[in-house]
């Protein structure tokens, strides 16, 4: 054998395929999972040991936010790379919707598919609830999972006469109508798994936008009662074994080097269900609400060689500025229309020496403008939101359950959720708060720093023109429309 063939054999494959320009990407997200709903965030109660192990080998980011506390809206931002606002989209879809995002909008799968990676999809799309609005328009060569979130079923608490059975897709083919949500957690990971092992050759982008913890929640027999502290713990346990397939297969097949695997909540925890939702503390509130506990989620960043390992990072980004990150790390095309992201990179390898890529960030609640975060200090701006009841729900009822006296928050763009599952509305008048001494949003300092609520009420002007704002009236001047289904 020559010898230049013979040290062409001792290199490892992984080495041969391995693209600097085409890192893989694998983007997990769990849907309602709480801030502290990891061991090595604070809970005490539920073990999550490859979550902890990527930490410890990766980067966790403690002030990673998403641009609203809900399911589409989050989604939405996440794939554009915009608040959820500028492409006519809020709240959450569901099973009667005919809108979504439109076709015309470059989406992170597109671009990633742009640049000749291979695109998968498992778990919960709910950005179009129709096929030519689903995951295979928009870039992904493969999707399993449901058009919209597993409460819009019949194990609805309140509505489950009027749903209809919940369709599993395949690609655009329904397999399944109502199928066993105890399973969801393995499936999406079995397929994982297949995909990573069919692409590992070649750059590929995975996305896994699972299905749990969002109501209702089912763990498989593997999980179901293992963690001997209910349902919920078992659900986020069997998703941290989840997580633990991914990161192994990908070191088995020898590509861990050249793959950044990324891992966050959709928004916080739906406190209303009680023992069946997640923990926020150290913050104040859940999904729903603009609060801490709504928009600011557990996120680890694993990428070996390249993501600093064992840091803890306090930097201030959001979910939007993944899509630039993303275009940037791998040379792809970016949107030609207006974005809101900006690159995250240098938080994501630690040079960004405290700067956050944003000089603020902005918080709405449907089309209403609630907050603003700039450094250390989040404004309010008057608003209505829900809250959960003092005694939280049971069984998996939602706390105030048939409470005709709930009001929904028309204003803010969430009609009906306050009746539909629980919780109360109150009204928040203009508070300040330094959300690095204060996380929880306890103490107003509206009165005693008046020249930082002018400030961050001046930085909140520009976008409140372009998006609008229905809390003061003012209409927008630079939202793009949602898609409208049309023929399959």
């Amino acid at each position: 054998m020559k010898p230049f063939l013979a040290c062409i054999l001792l290199i490892p494959l992984s080495l041969l395929h391995a693209d600097e320009d085409r890192p893989n990407v694998v983007l997990i997200m769990t849907d309602d999972m709480g801030y502290a709903d990891m061991s090595c965030q604070g809970s005490e109660k539920i073990r999550t040991p490859n979550l902890d192990l990527m930490a410890a080998e990766g980067t966790r980011f403690t002030n990673f936010y998403v641009a609203q506390p809900v399911c589409t809206a989050s989604r939405a931002a996440l794939m554009s790379g915009c608040y959820s606002n500028r492409v006519g989209l809020q709240g959450a879809l569901n099973h009667t919707s005919q809108n979504g995002i439109h076709p015309e909008e470059w989406l992170m799968p597109e671009m990633f598919k742009d640049r000749g990676y291979a695109t998968s999809a498992m778990g919960k799309w709910h950005l179009g609830t129709v096929v030519s609005l689903g995951a295979t328009r928009h870039g992904f060569d493969e999707w399993l999972g449901i058009p919209y979130s597993n409460d819009n079923t019949k194990y609805h608490p309140v509505l489950s006469k009027e749903m209809p059975p919940l369709p599993f897709y395949d690609g655009e083919k329904i397999i399944e109508q109502d199928p066993d949500q105890s399973q969801f957690t393995r499936r999406f990971t079995e397929r994982a798994v297949s995909f990573i092992e069919r692409n590992h050759d070649k750059p590929f982008f995975l996305y896994m936008p699972h299905v749990m913890p969002h109501v209702p929640i089912f763990a498989s027999d593997n999980f179901a009662g293992r963690s001997s502290y209910g349902a919920y713990a078992d659900v986020i346990e069997e998703l941290d074994w989840s997580v633990g397939e991914v990161l192994a297969t990908l070191k088995r097949l020898k590509i861990d080097d050249n793959t950044l695997v990324i891992f966050f909540s959709d928004n916080g925890p739906w406190l209303s269900y009680g023992e069946h939702a997640g923990t926020a503390t150290p913050f104040r509130e859940g999904k729903l609400t603009t609060f801490e506990g709504g928009v600011r989620v557990p996120c680890i960043a694993r990428w070996p060689n390249k993501v600093p390992i064992g840091r803890v990072s306090a930097t201030p980004f959001m979910s939007i500025d993944w899509l630039p990150t993303f275009v940037e790390l791998c040379k792809g095309k970016a949107p030609t229309k207006k974005i809101d992201g900006r690159s995250a990179k240098n938080v994501l390898f630690g040079t960004d020496d405290g700067i956050p890529p944003h000089e603020a960030l902005f918080f709405y609640g449907g089309t209403g403008l609630q907050a603003v975060r700039s450094g250390d200090w989040k404004l309010h701006f008057p608003h209505p939101y829900i809250t959960t009841a003092a005694e939280p729900g049971v069984g998996g009822k939602p706390s105030n359950w048939g409470n005709n006296k709930a009001q929904s928050i028309t204003q803010s763009g969430i009609n009906g959720i306050a009746s539909r599952h629980g919780g109360r509305v109150e009204h928040l008048e203009l508070s300040l708060f330094n959300v690095t001494a204060d996380p929880g949003e306890s103490v107003n300092l509206a009165e005693k720093h008046q020249d930082i609520v002018a400030k961050l009420t001046k930085l909140a002007e520009p976008i409140r023109k372009e998006l609008g704002d229905s809390l003061t009236g003012i209409e927008a001047t630079e939202i793009r429309p949602s898609g409208v289904a049309t023929a399959q």
